[in-house]
């Protein structure tokens, strides 16, 4: 492929009992969730509840010890061999991971690229698309994320809230079925959270699958279509924002909402 354009579908995500531990101490404790194609899913819980570690074991950054996640019925990282799941290559979960878009906290931009360089990079190291495809499709990107004038800049020549827009295309890059978005705006100024919850907002309303952590309530009450409460590693809850954050059922849930609100 040679333009500047990769189509991609919005993808269903599956979470089939994941267990995940270090040493131990368990990190996530039988996690069962189903994010549909095109749905906008926010988790919240307190710090240590599992929920960064769940978004790793979602593109397979961390191995669960038992269970599997899927993304539109393929698992992600393994095979299934009888009864028991084979580890893929390497080689085989990049490629699998080219469908999931992640963005991380601290933005983990190459600084020895420009911002240009760093949205094109994925689609040209992927054989996705040419260098020239790439360059188109990285400064349609850019002006999405309101970044259109920064293309030739270096990141350590913009703020902490242009970083992560460029963090956003560059993820947008490879058209994935679906992005994760790991605390977005947690390292950000409180002045430059803003800029970022709108691009994620925009993403929002384009029928992209979403699946976010945040500490943002509000910004929860607006987009998400379904809020996920986590806490010791488990799903304590979950539901549409106008029940989970309006009318908690959990007695944790209305415990941690009652300090953040």
């Amino acid at each position: 492929m040679t333009t500047g354009t990769l189509d991609r579908t919005a993808a269903a995500v599956e979470v089939h009992d994941v267990h995940k531990w270090y040493g131990a101490h368990r990190v996530l404790n039988g996690i069962d969730l189903t994010v549909r194609p095109g749905e906008v899913t926010v988790i919240l819980g307190p710090s240590g509840s599992g929920k960064s570690t769940l978004l790793r074991v979602v593109n397979h950054l961390e191995k669960p010890e038992v269970g599997y996640v899927s993304l539109d019925g393929e698992p992600i990282g393994v095979r299934r061999n009888g009864d028991r799941l084979k580890e893929l290559s390497e080689r085989a979960i990049l490629a699998q991971r080219s469908r999931i878009g992640f963005v991380f906290q601290n933005f983990n931009l190459f600084p020895h690229l420009t911002v240009l360089d760093n949205v094109a990079a994925a689609p040209v190291a992927t054989g996705r698309l040419s260098r020239p495809g790439a360059v188109a499709l990285a400064r349609d990107l850019l002006a999405r994320v309101g970044l259109a004038d920064k293309a030739a800049a270096y990141p350590r020549q913009l703020s902490g809230g242009q970083q992560q827009r460029v963090a956003i295309a560059r993820a947008l890059a490879l058209r994935p079925g679906v992005i994760l978005f790991d605390e977005p705006t947690s390292a950000l100024d409180p002045e430059l959270v803003g800029e970022v919850l709108a691009v994620i907002k925009d993403l929002a309303t384009s029928g992209t699958t979403l699946l976010i952590v945040t500490h943002e309530i509000g910004f929860a009450r607006e987009v998400a279509d379904r809020v996920v409460f986590m806490d010791g590693g488990r799903i304590v809850e979950q539901g549409p924002p106008s029940e989970v954050l309006d009318h908690p059922q959990h007695e944790r849930t209305r415990d941690f909402l009652s300090k953040v609100l």
